[in-house]
């Protein structure tokens, strides 16, 4: 009876935290939500929920006074073209450092994982002259170029990690078959990769999304603008109070990070189960 009355309270004790945790995490959520419905523009309201429910700061952003459209299309830009050239990237990467034997392997490995350890916040005034000298300056082209340097080192370890676990016996099978190192590459080693892939797409496609202190280095332009760096000017600017039309902006930068992550789940559920059980 002890022992189950100790197992009752453990299991009690966990739900008691889980539910902590589900209150800190979605409270702040669903009161966005609520605000980005309400009427008028303050930042402080009576309920959650809305008591006078509205549009219209949704279709304002869809509006011809607002340029939300035009940061959202140019976030769009930079997360697909850093998310597809992650992908392409790193695979390329971690294919030669698993697959080939070269001079300077394992130090470019201990590279890798020294670079890891350094944001790129941190060489962001070499990037920035490196940026104004080739004529990359507020650029949507100059941020992706940093996006895809800044994950390399990351990306690169964390593929090349999962193409050790594909059996060398099929490289070789299709070498005998007469296979070129390109062919067994598109043939074998990113099929059997989408798993780890979907992750490195699908973080990468996240990260400039999110992303604000970097863009707002990087460009000036109104026109370049991103989203997280549009949405700060709703409140930043002086005499700025769109805080309802920053909460309404916000909710709908979430629609692709869910489009994408329910495309992909298939690969992330499977790339999960895969890693256990190759260990």
């Amino acid at each position: 009876m002890n022992q189950k009355k100790k197992s009752r309270i453990e299991v009690a004790a966990i739900y008691i935290i889980i539910a902590i945790f589900a209150v800190i995490i979605f409270y702040p959520l669903v009161w966005t939500v609520g605000m980005s419905f309400n009427q008028g523009s303050s930042l402080y309201s009576s309920s959650i929920i809305p008591e006078n429910f509205s549009l219209e700061h949704y279709k304002w952003l869809f509006s011809e006074e607002s340029d939300y459209l035009m940061w959202y299309k140019n976030s769009m830009i930079v997360s697909a073209a850093t998310a597809l050239g992650s992908v392409i990237i790193t695979s390329l990467i971690a294919y030669a450092f698993s697959r080939y034997q070269f001079v300077g392997k394992k130090n470019g490995l201990y590279v890798f994982l020294l670079l890891q350890m350094f944001p790129v916040m941190m060489a962001m005034v070499a990037l920035y002259i490196f940026l104004n000298m080739i004529g990359l300056l507020d650029t949507l082209t100059g941020l992706i170029l940093i996006y895809l340097g800044g994950q390399i080192p990351f990306n690169a370890w964390l593929v090349k990690g999962y193409f050790d676990t594909i059996p060398r016996e099929l490289d070789q099978a299709a070498r005998i078959d007469g296979a070129g190192h390109l062919r067994v590459f598109w043939s074998i080693m990113l099929p059997l990769a989408k798993p780890i892939l979907a992750v490195v797409a699908l973080f990468n496609f996240m990260m400039p999304l999110f992303d604000f202190l970097l863009p707002s280095i990087v460009l000036s332009s109104a026109d370049n603008y991103t989203l997280a760096v549009g949405l700060y000017n709703f409140i930043n600017d002086q005499f700025a109070n769109n805080f309802t039309r920053f909460a309404a902006g916000s909710i709908l930068v979430a629609l692709p990070i869910a489009a994408i992550y329910l495309y992909l789940q298939r690969y992330l559920i499977s790339g999960l189960t895969a890693g256990g059980s190759k260990g």
